[in-house]
């Protein structure tokens, strides 16, 4: 009786192991795009992401993580002089401060299933060493992933041009929240 109940311990713990899988981004293969607006326009660029993970239990998303290399931060919208400026204004103390806050990280704390391959997950940004809870839209098909999210920069300490700290910035303004898009596979 023993060897009977030994042997189902083993394989349900065997069979529920399988089922839950860790999945590693493929970072040389996904891409995350970020897109920030002001009053009279906006501007888009990429951030490599540095490393990131999905876990699954029965193919559904139960968590993950992932890393972003801030200084990599880059626009894609512009060239030349004006896209260097914008490029060293972005990596300055004024808005991400990548000398001191190298990596930003999002850290997944709860996740819902919301409809085929569908999932809203709140998680942990932090950014600038300062850490907020934000929600983000999943999708989940086969091997690839996109997750979007819309972030609130001055929670993070990332003030510069926002109409809600500074007056009279008139068409100088720069709206508060910026837009991430990750594609991801894995």
């Amino acid at each position: 009786m023993n060897k009977i109940l030994v042997a189902i311990i083993t394989f349900a713990t065997f069979t529920t192991t399988i089922m839950a899988q860790n999945k590693t981004i493929n970072t040389a293969d996904s891409k995350v795009v970020w897109k920030g607006y002001k009053v009279t326009g906006s501007h888009e660029g990429t951030i490599t992401l540095q490393s990131g993970n999905l876990n699954f239990k029965d193919e559904v998303l139960t968590g993950g993580e992932f890393v972003m290399d801030m200084t990599t931060i880059n626009t894609t919208d512009l060239e030349g002089d004006y896209k260097g400026q914008l490029d060293g204004h972005l990596k300055s103390d004024d808005f991400f401060g990548v000398n001191n806050f190298k990596t930003a990280k999002l850290v997944f704390t709860n996740v819902k299933l919301t409809g085929k391959n569908s999932y809203v997950v709140t998680g942990d940004l932090t950014i600038k060493d300062k850490t907020n809870p934000v929600t983000v839209n999943i999708s989940v098909y086969g091997s690839k992933a996109t997750a979007t999210l819309k972030i609130d920069r001055t929670k993070f300490g990332v003030k510069y041009g926002s109409a809600n700290f500074f007056d009279g910035l008139k068409d100088k303004a720069i709206y508060d929240e910026f837009d991430l898009v990750a594609d991801l596979q894995f």
